[in-house]
């Protein structure tokens, strides 16, 4: 017999594949935006200043962040808060299928879409733009799968704070911003210097970009970038624990 949390799973699952504009944010926006960016021609030449490498190279890991953004940020918790507004969080917990069976069911759902935009940013990258596999993979693992369980943390954290829908899209489109740029999005983190990058590499997608982008050059990321990812992934994480709600 299939237990009540893998079929509430499934129909996350089936759920989710249904949502295309969800589905078209996370899983193809990256790699579209990549696809523009690469289209100029001045980020595609190596230059002495990136230490040999293109601007295009350096976006690669950024849209792999925004992939993780846009599953964390705008498609998660909406989704979550409008199932407790709607009261199927109560419910289920008169079921077999408990509540927290839904919240495992978005976190996969969200985690299987973002490493399939993952997947196609990097093949995309290295095909049209010859820009080069992971030199570090191991490293670039790590990093990876931090900056993914910070990104749902984030997600976890905003759902847990935001008492209705509305509530959530505000509080997810103040954290939006700040994201993108800490990302890399509108200028990739490699390129900025002093001080500004000093305060953005403590901030969870600052770390994420500098781990990414040193495991991408062949070196190991640099533990205070993983131990800033672990570190808020944990705070955020029990933020999300006491202060969530299921009605």
């Amino acid at each position: 017999m299939t237990s009540p949390t893998v079929a509430v799973i499934r129909t996350e699952s089936r759920l989710f594949a249904r949502e295309r504009l969800s589905l078209f944010w996370i899983v193809l926006f990256p790699s579209l935006l990549l696809g523009v960016l690469g289209l100029i021609p001045s980020f595609r030449e190596d230059t002495a200043d990136l230490g040999g490498r293109s601007m295009i190279d350096l976006y690669v890991p950024v849209t792999v962040l925004l992939s993780m953004i846009m599953a964390a940020i705008m498609t998660m918790p909406p989704t979550l808060t409008g199932y407790r507004e709607s009261g199927v969080l109560r419910r289920l917990g008169t079921t077999p299928a408990r509540p927290s069976s839904i919240l495992l069911g978005q976190l996969l759902v969200h985690a299987v879409a973002v490493a399939a935009s993952s997947v196609i940013v990097i093949v995309l990258g290295r095909l049209v733009f010859g820009t080069p596999l992971p030199e570090s993979p191991v490293g670039y693992v790590v990093a990876y799968v931090l900056a993914l369980a910070v990104s749902l943390a984030i997600g976890s954290a905003i759902t847990a704070v935001s008492p209705n829908g509305k509530a959530g899209q505000v509080v997810g489109m103040v954290v939006f911003f700040p994201s993108m740029f800490t990302a890399g999005v509108y200028v990739p983190v490699e390129v900025l210097s002093g001080t500004a990058r000093d305060i953005i590499s403590f901030t969870p997608y600052g770390a994420a970009s500098n781990a990414l982008n040193d495991a991408a050059a062949g070196t190991f990321p640099e533990l205070v970038d993983l131990a800033v990812m672990g570190g808020w992934a944990v705070v955020l994480y029990l933020i999300a624990v006491r202060a969530f709600r299921w009605e």
